[in-house]
């Protein structure tokens, strides 16, 4: 296996009804290929993606130029008064040339969601804002909204400014997928929507640019720093000095089994984005970390051979020895 990691830039044309998270994204990828090569091509990077091999590992999205910050105790981040330390709160990205500076110097770079958005040329923040848009459903036969399933209801939104541009990044098993390809089934997605609501115009972007992604190696580095939520349970990291927020993520198919009669995947915990895991033994620089989930049945009754995304790419990161 010959893995390289890839930065692709996304220009939004719409907003967004679910998440860019990388999980989701990579099964949206997984349909798109299928779409485009047949089931079989999908059968085929699939072969061994429970067993530590896969064939693509994708990253959340984030505001051009930034990485989410890492999750950390309070005590790693060092504040001098309580002002400074509700500031550092609200300070969730990390800029990527910084990426590999010492822990210190990399928790002080970290920016706001108003610098994280803002545009160079004018300086003016263009930060999301998240809404809730109201749906109908129309009874045919009275013509209508009403009761039960035909009551109005109202789905949660995000809308970026027009042409905002996310980074998402890509691990690739270049022996069974090459460049042009994920940038083929990338840009389709971005054409007919990504996530939910894209039959009526939500999810829809432009691929700017994809290229190869460097990463300096900090100094002493001794953890991963991860860019989408993974399943770590299980693997050899050091519970004392690994660090995460859990989700759980209730899955629901997309595609055709959307429509069926059981869309839903059974939850699963995950270690949110910016997670920091260490290894037990000793560290070696990694393009990805985690584990991939399912293929056996247990994560959907309407696919038994469902797949969950439970590795994350990852940047080295150097955690302090001693810790308070």
């Amino acid at each position: 296996m010959a893995y390289a990691r890839y930065s692709a830039t996304l220009a939004l044309a719409t907003p967004l009804g679910t998440p860019l998270a990388g999980d989701t994204l990579f099964g949206q990828l997984c349909w798109a290929l299928r779409e485009a090569q047949g089931e079989a091509q999908l059968i085929r990077r699939l072969e061994g993606y429970t067993q530590g091999r896969p064939w693509l590992v994708v990253s959340d999205g984030f505001p051009a130029g930034y990485l989410p910050k890492p999750t950390l105790p309070q005590y790693f981040d060092v504040q001098s008064d309580s002002t400074e330390r509700k500031a550092a709160k609200k300070k969730h990205w990390i800029p990527v040339a910084c990426a590999d500076k010492a822990l210190d110097s990399l928790l002080a770079s970290a920016a706001d969601d108003a610098t994280a958005y803002s545009v160079p040329d004018d300086g003016l923040s263009r930060v999301p804002v998240k809404t809730q848009q109201t749906h109908n459903t129309i009874d045919r036969l009275t013509g209508t909204t009403g009761e039960d399933e035909f009551a109005p209801y109202s789905m949660s939104l995000t809308t970026h400014a027009t042409g905002q541009l996310i980074d998402v990044y890509f691990v690739l098993d270049e022996e069974r997928t090459r460049l042009h390809e994920i940038s083929a089934i990338l840009a389709a997605i971005g054409t007919s929507g990504f996530g939910r609501d894209a039959s009526i115009g939500l999810g829809k972007f432009s691929l700017e640019r994809i290229e190869t992604a460097h990463f300096a190696v900090p100094i002493h580095a001794n953890a991963f720093w991860t860019l989408a939520p993974s399943a770590p349970q299980g693997l050899d990291f050091d519970g004392k000095r690994s660090f995460w927020r859990v989700l759980t993520r209730f899955g629901r198919h997309g595609n055709i089994h959307a429509l069926t009669g059981k869309p839903f995947k059974t939850p699963i915990l995950l270690a949110d984005t910016g997670a920091i895991l260490s290894p037990s033994e000793s560290f070696s620089p990694q393009p990805f970390v985690g584990q991939g989930l399912g293929a056996d049945g247990t994560l959907s009754k309407a696919e038994p051979a469902t797949v969950q995304q439970g590795y994350a790419p990852v940047l080295p990161i150097a955690l302090p020895r001693a810790t308070p």
